[in-house]
This record gives C-alpha cells, sequence and structure tokens, in this order.
C-alpha cells in the first residue's frame, strides 16, 4: 500500500535459458535475426511441393478446400500475390538461395 514503510519480496521468475551460445541478456540484431528467418524458410520452401506457374492457382484450391492441404512454393507475379493477399489467403515471398542462383 501506498506510504507503507512494509516491504515483501516475491518470487521473480527464474532466468530460462533455450541452449543457445549466447550469454545469458545477449541479443541477436536484426540482422542475425533476418538471416535466421531467411534460413528457415527457405529450410521449410525446400520440403514444399513445387508447383512452379500453378502457385495462385494450387494457393486458391487449397485456401478454398478443393485440394487436400499441403505446403506448396511456386512462382506468382506481383499481381498474382497481391490478388491472393486481397482474397484472404496468406502468402509469403522466400528469397531464393544466392548459392543456387547459378
Amino acid at each position: 500500500m501506498c506510504g507503507s514503510t512494509h516491504i515483501k519480496r516475491l518470487p521473480a521468475a527464474p532466468a530460462v535459458t533455450r541452449g543457445h551460445d549466447k550469454p545469458a541478456g545477449a541479443q541477436e540484431s536484426p540482422k542475425e535475426i533476418a538471416k535466421r528467418v531467411i534460413e528457415s524458410l527457405r529450410t521449410l520452401a525446400e520440403t514444399a511441393e513445387d508447383v512452379g506457374s500453378r502457385f495462385a492457382d494450387e494457393a486458391r484450391k487449397i485456401h478454398h478446400g478443393e485440394t487436400e492441404e499441403r505446403r506448396i512454393r511456386g512462382r506468382a507475379t506481383q499481381d498474382e500475390v497481391s490478388e491472393l493477399i486481397d482474397e484472404g489467403i496468406n502468402v509469403l515471398p522466400v528469397p531464393p538461395d544466392p548459392t543456387r542462383l547459378h
């Protein structure tokens, strides 16, 4: 209570480590976070079915329940991506792995 001289210590949450190499309290830089996210997205994309230029059509079929739900990857124009987003279909562009562009 305000104005009280009575102090009571409450238990605090323990420090939880997640097995990372960084010392407790150290934070990743935005560049490190972006690199890790992009690597994760590329890994997911590699395990997705490649539907090529049929991406927009397949994404719509999955969204509307016309075909089984699964991870897909492929190519779409900016207009197709905009249309998918406008229709409420979540898509995420994944930058290609620069080592595979050759």
